[in-house]
């Protein structure tokens, strides 16, 4: 028997996800008023809805609410992509679907890095959503070049990091002691640093060509720019973060309020100005500011399938092509009365998206059937009638590509959504990866389907 037994990959992410949270709550204070919100909120909806209790009990969702995140980093370069792959695999953290934000005018493109498995979900669900700057989007070429040195002459990872990574790697995980310290070394990663690593002056001209390059381009690692919990509802946090002293963004980005949620909904607060030392020589420094970090909530909702997702891209484009959400607020009355009369198309009832497969749902036996004997019909319709199967929402793990620029618009300004035309590049995406990523909707057609086998083999043993 090992002296030193290998940490479980749930545990490091669990104790990863603590120590991240930990840490945001020291540097942005707003982010702890936000958890403790939120927090009160899933009690009271949770108390108040026994049928959502239930469904979350009867999936392995429940115990996760309080402790569920997720994070975002924005990364400059194709060797920090692959090392941060690394990285997050040692916590059992893989590459989930490839979003192209270009389409929206953010030069990046993205995948979420977060558990697969139901256990693991159930354990930990912590998510990063990692995007890669699209330097292939700047214009400007003199300044494309002046923004690759500066990213080359950078390492965001500690020496200690990258040799666990190696060790954890080599020898198939890490033990209680080497994981421990790993995570304090990551957790170095995606520290705030104030002080820049290019003069004032190159950064205002990243600033001109987009925010969000100046925020990759300029510091020394990719400080988290938000992390964010996971609540039950939405529109009370959100009418209720201004009693805390928090002013939140005028519209939830994602589809309306319905009874039955689907995909994701989020709403966040302003972004924080915070002071940076910016380098001009070897003797001088200037002082400025950047505005990057801020907080962020979210309602999670079921999957959809293709046919759903598709349903859902035609109602919001139908939506946007009337009305798009101003940055300061000022139609969002107007946007809101839009979007829900748009989606009055989408049907609103859990057996009605399950009858149309529009969404994925987990079967799983009832009292009455684990109790039954000599089922006769074995069609699943005839199943959930008769009362001998249950069928729940399977929890969007995922992200929306319109949602999550929405999100970086409405912290960064109207005037950061440069008109850049959506080219996506999965592929070269997958090559800086180092792999490719999972296609979500087969992940989930294969969950659907592994429950749906379950049910029918055991009931028809009996």
């Amino acid at each position: 028997m090992s002296l030193h037994p290998i940490s479980n990959q749930d545990e490091i992410r669990e104790e990863f996800s603590n120590a991240m949270s930990a840490m945001y709550r020291r540097e942005v204070p707003a982010y702890g008023t936000l958890i403790d919100l939120v927090k009160g909120v899933n009690a009271v909806k949770l108390a108040q809805d026994k049928d959502m209790n239930d469904a979350l009990s009867a999936t392995d969702g429940l115990e996760r609410i309080s402790e569920e995140r997720h994070g975002a980093i924005r990364l400059g370069s194709a060797a920090e992509l692959s090392m941060m792959r690394r990285i997050f695999a040692v916590m059992g953290m893989y590459p989930v679907g490839y979003y192209d934000l270009s389409v929206a005018g953010i030069p990046v493109h993205s995948t979420a890095f977060r558990p697969i498995s139901k256990t693991s979900l159930a354990y930990n669900p912590f998510r990063v959503f990692t995007s890669l700057l699209r330097l292939d989007l700047i214009d400007n070429q003199e300044l494309r070049n002046e923004a690759m040195q500066t990213i080359a002459q950078r390492e965001i990872f500690t020496p200690m990091a990258i040799s666990l990574v190696e060790k954890a790697e080599r020898d198939g995980g890490l033990n209680k002691a080497d994981a421990s310290l790993f995570v304090s070394e990551v957790t170095e990663t995606f520290k705030w640093h104030a002080q820049a690593k290019v003069s004032l002056e190159l950064y205002n001209r990243l600033h001109d060509a987009h925010r969000l390059i100046a925020d990759i381009v300029s510091f020394k690692g990719p400080h988290i720019n938000h992390l964010t919990p996971r609540t039950l509802d939405i529109d009370t946090v959100q009418e209720l973060m201004p009693e805390r002293g928090i002013t939140p963004k005028a519209v939830i980005e994602g589809p309306p309020q319905r009874q039955c949620a689907i995909l994701l909904r989020q709403t966040s607060f302003k972004a924080l100005e915070e002071k940076v030392q910016f380098t001009q020589t070897q003797d001088e420094a200037s002082l400025g500011t950047h505005t990057a970090r801020f907080g962020e909530i979210e309602q999670r909702g079921i999957a959809l399938t293709p046919k759903g997702h598709t349903l859902y891209d035609e109602l919001l484009s139908q939506t946007r092509a009337v009305i798009t959400p101003a940055a300061d607020g000022s139609n969002a009355a107007e946007y809101n009365q839009k979007l829900n009369q748009t989606f009055a198309d989408f049907p609103d009832d859990w057996d009605e998206l399950r009858r149309q497969e529009l969404a994925y749902f987990s079967y799983s036996l009832t009292e009455i059937g684990e109790n039954a004997v000599n089922v006769g019909d074995m069609r699943i319709d005839s199943l959930i009638k008769n009362g001998l199967v249950r069928f729940d929402p399977i929890i969007y793990e995922d992200f929306l590509p319109v949602s999550a620029a929405g999100i970086f618009q409405s912290n960064l300004g109207d005037s950061a959504a440069k008109a850049i035309v959506s080219n996506a590049n999965q592929p070269m995406f997958e090559a800086d990866l180092g792999i490719k990523v999972m296609d979500s909707f087969a992940h989930y057609a294969d969950i659907q389907q592994a429950s749906l086998a379950n049910c029918l083999e055991t009931l028809g043993k009996s």
